[in-house]
């Protein structure tokens, strides 16, 4: 696989869960509200995905070693992967009973964001799949908190 694509896949993959999950959690700590959830998923999905683009582009163009296409194509890579890992959380909330599909979709992140970390751990898969999903629970937590202190706050 080029660098740069698998540079845009593991950043988008990563980001794509991790954000959504976090949005997902602290969304649904606040507002308990399936049509919120799912405008923050798009929103992610759209928004999100093309400011990280933006970002990886920026910074590829930065380093004077890449050449124009590299640069594009870790771009490309962030955006389909960002776009599609963010837009792959919807399916569950559409069809599931919204406290149902927020589990869901944390064991569907955190099996992708373990299944990734596994094949690019090299010699130290446990260690490494350890480290990412315990980053990835920290912001499930903290963000599973912050939702629910602002709907404290609001009420």
């Amino acid at each position: 696989m080029l660098i740069s694509v698998k540079k845009g896949l593991s950043f988008g993959l990563t980001s794509g869960i991790i954000t959504t999950l976090g949005l997902i959690v602290g969304l649904n700590s606040g507002t308990h509200s399936q049509a919120v959830i799912i405008s923050g998923i798009l929103i992610i999905a759209i928004a999100d995905s093309l400011s990280d683009a933006f970002g990886i582009h920026v910074s590829e163009e930065s380093s004077s070693r890449n050449s124009h296409t590299h640069v594009w194509q870790a771009t490309f890579a962030t955006f389909i992967s960002k776009f599609t890992f963010a837009l792959s959380f919807i399916i569950p909330v559409l069809l599931l009973p919204l406290q149902t599909a927020i589990i869901v979709s944390i064991i569907w992140g955190l099996f992708l964001i373990g299944l990734f970390s596994y094949f690019i751990g090299e010699n130290k898969k446990a260690k490494v799949v350890a480290e990412h999903l315990t980053m990835a629970v920290a912001v499930i937590l903290i963000t599973h908190f912050v939702g629910g202190f602002i709907n404290n706050l609001t009420q």
